[in-house]
């Protein structure tokens, strides 16, 4: 008789469903560290679209259009404001927290209180300025909408930074974790809010859930993960001008979150609050593929910490990876686009369709520009990677000011399309300037 058997079934009873699941998905992924990394944070951007498709599919049904338009240019001012407040912290901390050894808590810590500083200053002065630069968003004056904007502003900072910190000591899972609290989160606290009718209920479900997934993210990156980082990775001495590195790429980055948030807030101003919910949606869904190239960004990034000398080969892969994947989800998104945007109601799918297509075609080129500076960033060659930024930024800003009046909230796909059209072809033709190996150590 087989001995071993009955211990064999009293582990495999013992195994949780949980941890079955998860060795599972380590078996699928891949086992390069740069793709395995991207592929989990992947992962987290689809749990977060899949049911940021869901939430904003119960917003369209339970609001109107005018509630949906003005709470969606209220998320993007909260989330333009996170930018400027989080000081771009959260690439930071993936560039220098996997030579940071016994600093790592230290780090965390001063990065956290940092930018939650600057973005409750920051979500405090913009609110005061909202009578002359966003009328339409007065509804966010009134005591308690204006405590949760704000807090919905420096939470969210420290969502961001928790990733950056969460991919740096290598636990990309607990993004995966994290954001799914978030997401299941904000659509319970939403149907909350629309039974008791709360005309800001969307900004209020957002705030909400985002305290409660900061509770438990933070739980076990301070706990679990950092210590264990501290415990295994060498304590190097820090690179030469750290800070000057921060406020370049902060610098880059503004220009790059403007061109993401500032859009909806011209077609509110503009169109009107109707156009820029049909705006909203699209992008929201739009932006699915931005994301995975964001993702596959911050992961070649990391790594490129630990193997600087493979950065070229990691790009390349990088890009030859997530070319395919974007490529099979764009192709989705236009042929599908009617369909997918009739679920939040026929005036979306009447409305949005073309510019979702738009959208979704302009994510293939956008592969380029955020591999592109990224490779940048690892180098510290960041003027070459704020200028490409700030370029996105006056050229999206730019045409979707001039096309706008004449194609309506088409023309803001049309700017999004040509921009990054133009931005990969300069990248292509000019590749000798990020995609060869040099010489120089990158620091």
């Amino acid at each position: 008789m087989d001995t071993a058997s009955p211990t064999r079934s009293t582990d495999l009873r013992r195994r949780s469903v949980p941890a079955v699941l998860r060795a599972g998905v380590a078996a699928a992924l891949p086992r390069e560290p740069v793709l395995r990394t991207g592929h989990l944070l992947a992962i987290s951007s689809l749990v977060n679209a899949g049911f940021g498709f869901i939430f904003w599919i119960f917003a369209t049904h339970w609001y109107d259009e005018r509630i949906v338009g003005l709470s969606y240019s209220a998320l993007s001012a909260s989330l333009l404001l996170t930018g400027i407040g989080q000081l771009n912290l959260n690439d930071f901390l993936v560039r220098f927290v996997p030579s940071a050894g016994r600093r790592t808590r230290r780090l965390v810590l001063t990065c956290y209180a940092a930018s939650t500083s600057f973005s409750l200053l920051a979500a405090t002065v913009f609110l005061a300025l909202v009578p002359v630069v966003a009328p339409e968003l007065d509804f966010l004056l009134t005591p308690v909408v204006a405590v949760c904007f704000v807090v919905a502003t420096a939470g969210y900072a420290v969502f961001v930074l928790q990733d950056g910190a969460l991919t740096a000591v290598r636990r990309p899972g607990w993004v995966v974790a994290e954001n799914a609290i978030f997401s299941v989160a904000k659509i319970l606290l939403l149907a909350a809010g629309a039974a008791l009718a709360l005309f800001s209920g969307i900004l209020l479900a957002w705030a909400g859930a985002l305290v409660i997934s900061l509770l438990v993210a933070n739980a076990v990156l301070l706990r679990r993960a950092v210590p264990r980082h501290e415990r295994e990775t060498e304590t190097k001495p820090p690179p030469p001008r750290l800070l000057g590195y921060a406020a370049a790429d902060w610098l880059g980055s503004l220009f790059r979150l403007a061109a993401y948030t500032l859009v909806p807030l011209l077609v509110l101003n503009d169109l009107g609050a109707e156009q820029s919910a049909f705006f909203s949606v699209a992008w929201s869904v739009a932006y699915v593929p931005y994301l995975l190239a964001r993702n596959m960004g911050t992961s070649l990034l990391a790594e490129s910490v630990r193997r600087p000398e493979r950065l070229v080969e990691h790009g390349l892969r990088v890009l030859r990876h997530s070319g395919l994947l974007l490529i099979g989800i764009t192709v989705v998104l236009v042929v599908a686009a009617p369909q997918i945007l009739s679920l939040f109601g026929a005036a979306y799918a009447a409305e949005g369709s073309t510019l979702l297509r738009l959208l979704a075609l302009s994510a293939l080129p956008n592969l380029l520009l955020s591999v592109a500076i990224d490779v940048a960033r690892a180098r510290r060659r960041l003027r070459w990677a704020v200028t490409l930024q700030v370029v996105l930024c006056v050229m999206v800003l730019g045409l979707a000011g001039l096309l706008m009046p004449v194609l309506g909230v088409t023309g803001a796909g049309v700017a999004w399309l040509v921009t990054q059209c133009v931005l990969g072809i300069v990248l292509i033709v000019f590749r000798s300037r990020w995609l060869v190996p040099v010489t120089e150590r990158s620091s």
